[in-house]
Formats: structure tokens, sequence, C-alpha cells
């Protein structure tokens, strides 16, 4: 059976545009992926090593803020969503299964070390500037704030940027 076709990335836009307001709206926040993951991995943390995480003042501190872990915190649940929709959306489309998307100058293996690497340094960014791209691009823009614009324009620049680097690779 053949895929079907992606969506018009204009409407898909405007739809992002308004699940961001409707959740700003029901919430109070925007979107974002990355406090959610912080807040699974802290736990895992505080579970496996109780006597690192109370001799250590950011992981106490957080224990103290976030009494009853991750699963309070409703951005886990909006990663658990995304996951389901995906797959959801996956299945509807008959786009179900693994593949490895490659240049033809590059090797499976140089692809996948790549990928690690550049997720280690994105999970990073998105610590050291307080949010993902959701959360500090979109939904930053969304209240026009002035460090969601910068955010968004260092985004593009630095991918416009970086192209030239890495298109060799793709081309």
């Amino acid at each position: 059976m053949k895929p079907k076709p992606y969506m018009n990335p204009y409407l898909a836009g405007i739809l992002l545009g308004l699940v961001l307001l409707l959740t700003i709206y029901i919430t109070g926040r925007g979107l974002g992926a990355s406090g959610g993951v912080k807040s699974v991995v802290l736990e895992m943390v505080s579970d496996l090593a109780p006597e690192h995480t109370a001799n250590t003042a950011y992981l106490k501190n957080y224990a103290e803020t976030h009494p009853g872990g991750p699963l309070k915190d409703w951005l886990f649940f909006e990663i658990v969503g995304v996951l389901i929709g995906a797959f959801l959306s996956g299945v509807i489309s008959n786009r179900m299964g693994l593949k490895l998307e490659r240049g033809p100058r590059i090797t499976n293996k140089t692809r996948i070390v790549a990928a690690i690497i550049g997720g280690f340094l994105f999970g990073l960014g998105s610590q050291l500037g307080r949010g993902c791209t959701s959360g500090s691009a979109l939904s930053g823009m969304a209240v026009m704030s002035f460090g969601g614009i910068i955010t968004m324009l260092a985004i593009f620049g630095s991918g416009y940027f970086f192209a030239y680097f890495f298109r060799k690779l793709w081309l």
C-alpha cells in the first residue's frame, strides 16, 4: 500500500500555532519537551542514587520543588502524547517502519554516531538555553518574548550557516 502524501506545510504550521495557543490558554504555559525529559532523568537519578540526590544541591532542590516526581508534571504527559500521536500518524498514513535516512557519502555507522552527538549537543543546549526549540522559540515567540525571537533567529541562522558544511554529506 502506498503511503499517503504529507500534509501541506502551511496548514501544518497553522494547526501547530492553534495547538500552541490552545495549550497556553488551557495550561498557562507553552509547549516544550526538554523539561519533561529532564524530569524523568532527575527522577531516575533520585531513585537509583538517593544519597547522591541528598548531597547535591540542584537535585535536592528539584526533589523539594517537585514532590510528586515527573508523573505530576504535565510535560511528561505531553511527551507521552507526542509518542502516541506519532505512532498513530505513522499507522494511519502507512509510514510505519524503521528507516535510516542518510546521504550517499556517509555510512550507517557515521550517521548514527553523528545523530547521537547531535542529540547530546541539542539536549545540552536546551538546558543551557533554558528550553528546547518548542519551549524557547515557538512558545517564546507566541507571547512576543524577545528571547524567543532571538532563539528562533539563532536556530535558523545556525542552520543556514552549518548547512554549507554538511550539505556534501547529503547530496
